[in-house]
């Protein structure tokens, strides 16, 4: 670079491409290369640096989809501790991210490390919990890794590694590779830089090929983006002098701070033409041998992509395509280009991959850690309603949840280790939400117990399937409802039996109206005619008047008015059965709209997420709840009522409450149950063995055992009062109005058409 140098094509380091692009932007010579492919070599800091192959950005945002495709969620990343191995997995993190995955752990390995360093951090990495392993590191012993993890067995089923596009090179470059360096890759995915296939192309190779022909020298990607490197700048020179550029240097006009130490900095020139050089490298358009090559604005190539390339036998096969286009696919990424973009999960397909192991099975992607550490579950410990979670020591922790917990624990295809903690002090019902929350905090593993899954729970921690359906009810006392000498007027409202009666009078009327000038039965004597007109309208209702009715309209407003008083006549004696042979409970509380109009206190289970339901979602008056510890100072708050220091009713989870008036007869669920909810085992976020407890949860309860657990525990005598019912609702105007109504329109139709 002492030399007058207009342009520079390297270098291969992503780390000496970081040095180089510093001196030159001083210099404003351009730097095109072909293989430094750091992501944070970026155009804004380093403005005469020129990425001349694709950026590693992409190839991580491939690798990112790759494992969301295959519904991974935790990576492991082992790279290279300098620039290009950090800077491309902090890319690689933040494509994961973006798809709610993510790395758990980063192993760093020194440049040119050791066999036994290799081995120090690939024993760390097997104790991790997470199977899939992204490897970054340079070709130049990479290799060296995959033998390592060879030795310590971590190249069986089970484990998926995922490589970067160095070992494609490496396989490209040095074809074809030991046996044992074949057998140390089996089932590794790697990456390649896709370059379409061309006559320019096929032309390349075959030149190549005799110009190499008895030397162990192989093409790679990298060696056909550095022969269109070469072609570009070529290209770039030649618009530079057909515009007028000169080629002059501005010597002395660096700073004098440069010309200390032994580098002599301040001997190197200013290239004038930098900048009318670097926009003509920009706005190159040329076929190459690697497809169409020109610059986006942000000046990377268009139209990333990559080969997905899968190690078998003793060599490789191609498993698919990733594009910056049109994601995952097995169709080359030419084909896609002319086409709408299509991001659908039905259109990102891969072909079959052989994992390591041999295995064709997608691996699960994780394994409980092997480190010796037992899960830490975190357990409610109740006060009431112990049948669900009883702690009696730290080694005796017994109910329905736990029993449900460990049954599903025992389906699932490995160990997990596990110790159950007591959340709580013991003197009252700690708070679930408190017990989910300490799980992001990092205080406990995973949490069991009679934990509702509610919105701001889900915001915390991954739930697995309810294993229990359960829901906000009200309590309240009821008492038996006894008949007595005018139950058969309860059927019916007052407002009913006003218009019921009304329509008989009216209905008599019209058709007396229409009767009464040409049928003699409804003619005589005015107190005649009243009687008559009066035993009409009322006999129908046992359709026994005897009156005949001669006139077309007459019968026409009968007919309709008799198929109205059929149906409330159906209705009133049904509803009148009910009354008199079921056992009728009434109670004050009708159900939670009761609860919203009054002013009376509401009692709810001290811990219970009600207390903020109510709140927050039914905005009723905090000093109107009541907190209530155990089912006996339930049942006493309750038949004390609200004028002696109790409540009016009580608000809880249905799963609690059908334990509690199982032996509690003078309490009844009121109303319906207002919310909808069930009961779960929450896990940290994006826990696999959430996904894994939900399924073996589904097969408890296909199986049976979850219906047996649950009898085990919850299934008591039932109370006297189970077959009774709430009051019955009385029958009301509003369910009968059309039929009023029609039958009204026919007499008013009738009487318009009589008179007219």
């Amino acid at each position: 670079m002492e030399k007058d140098t207009v342009a520079i094509i390297g270098p291969q380091s992503s780390v000496t491409a970081h040095v180089i692009s510093h001196i030159a932007n001083v210099l404003q010579v351009p730097l095109l290369s072909f293989s430094s492919t750091d992501p944070t070599l970026s155009p804004i800091q380093f403005p005469f640096f020129v990425r001349t192959s694709q950026n590693d950005l992409y190839q991580m945002a491939a690798i990112a989809e790759i494992i969301d495709h295959y519904e991974w969620r935790e990576v492991i990343a082992i790279y290279e501790d300098d620039d290009h191995g950090r800077n491309g997995i902090a890319a690689l993190g933040d494509k994961l991210a973006e798809r709610r995955c993510r790395i758990t752990y980063k192993a760093r390995l020194r440049p040119e490390p050791t066999r036994d360093e290799i081995t120090d951090v690939l024993v760390k990495v097997a104790l991790r919990e997470s199977r899939i392993l992204v490897v970054h590191v340079p070709g130049s012993w990479g290799l060296k890794v995959f033998s390592v993890a060879q030795y310590l067995g971590m190249l069986g089923s089970g484990y998926v590694w995922i490589a970067t596009n160095w070992l494609s090179t490496v396989l490209d470059a040095n074809s074809p590779l030991s046996q044992d360096a074949m057998d140390n890759i089996q089932g590794v995915v790697t990456l390649r830089m896709y370059t379409p296939d061309s006559e320019l192309k096929r032309r390349f190779v075959s030149r190549w090929s005799k110009l190499t022909k008895g030397k162990p020298i192989g093409l790679n990607a990298y060696s056909l983006y550095a022969y269109d490197t070469v072609w570009l700048l070529a290209r770039a020179i030649n618009e530079f002098f057909n515009k007028g550029g000169n080629i002059s240097f501005l010597n002395g006009s660096l700073s004098s701070e440069l010309s200390e130490g032994n580098l002599h900095l301040d001997a190197l020139s200013v290239f004038q033409g930098g900048n009318l050089l670097l926009d003509n490298i920009l706005n190159v358009n040329m076929k190459g041998v690697t497809g169409d090559f020109r610059f986006t604005n942000d000046r990377n190539l268009i139209n990333p992509a990559f080969e997905l390339i899968n190690v078998i036998g003793t060599g490789y096969r191609r498993f698919g395509y990733w594009s910056n286009y049109s994601g995952l696919s097995t169709a080359p990424p030419e084909t896609l280009w002319g086409k709408p973009p299509n991001r659908s999960s039905a259109s990102q397909t891969l072909y079959g991959v052989v994992w390591p192991g041999q295995t064709t099975q997608k691996p699960r992607g994780w394994v409980f850690p092997n480190s010796g550490r037992h899960l830490r579950i975190g357990v409610p410990h109740r006060v009431s309603y112990r049948e669900f979670v009883s702690v009696r020591g730290p080694d005796a922790i017994t109910g329905y949840c736990i029993d449900v917990f460990t049954a599903a624990l025992n389906l699932l295809p490995y160990a997990v280790p596990y110790k159950l903690i007591p959340f709580g002090d013991g003197r009252t019902n700690p708070s679930g939400t408190e017990l989910v929350r300490l799980i992001t905090a990092g205080v406990f593993d995973a949490a069991i117990g009679d934990i509702a899954i509610i919105t701001n729970r889900t915001k915390m921690a991954d739930f697995t399937q309810p294993y229990i359906e359960s829901g906000l009810v009200v309590v309240a006392p009821v008492w038996r409802k006894n008949s007595n000498a005018f139950a058969f007027l309860r059927p019916f409202t007052r407002r009913m039996w006003a218009v019921t009666a009304i329509f008989f009078l009216l209905v008599g009327t019209v058709v007396w109206i229409l009767e009464h000038r040409m049928n003699d039965e409804f003619r005589g004597p005015p107190r005649r005619q009243v009687v008559t007109l009066l035993w009409f309208s009322f006999s129908t209702w046992f359709f026994a008047h005897r009156e005949n009715t001669v006139s077309v309209l007459g019968r026409i407003v009968l007919i309709i008015w008799l198929f109205v008083v059929l149906i409330i006549n159906s209705s009133y004696t049904a509803s009148l059965t009910s009354i008199l042979t079921v056992q009728q409970l009434t109670s004050p509380i009708k159900g939670i709209g009761t609860l919203l109009a009054s002013k009376d206190p509401i009692g709810y289970q001290q811990g219970s997420f009600a207390r903020n339901y109510l709140i927050d979602e039914l905005k009723i008056d905090p000093s109107r709840l009541v907190a209530l510890n155990s089912p006996d100072e339930c049942a006493k708050a309750l038949k004390d009522g609200p004028h002696k220091g109790g409540v009016a009713a009580m608000v809880d989870d249905r799963a609690y409450i059908e334990l509690f008036l199982s032996t509690r007869c003078e309490f009844s669920i009121v109303g319906q149950e207002f919310t909808k909810n069930g009961w779960g085992f929450a896990f940290p976020r994006d826990s696999p063995l959430a996904v894994d407890m939900s399924t073996a949860i589904l097969k408890l309860s296909e199986n049976g055992d979850l219906q047996r657990i649950h009898d085990k525990w919850l299934l008591r005598r039932a109370c006297s009062y189970q077959g009774a019912k709430m009051e019955v609702d009385r029958l009301q105007l509003k369910s009968f109005w059309g039929l009023f109504l029609i039958c009204g329109l026919a007499c008013l139709i009738a009487l318009f058409l009589y008179i007219s």
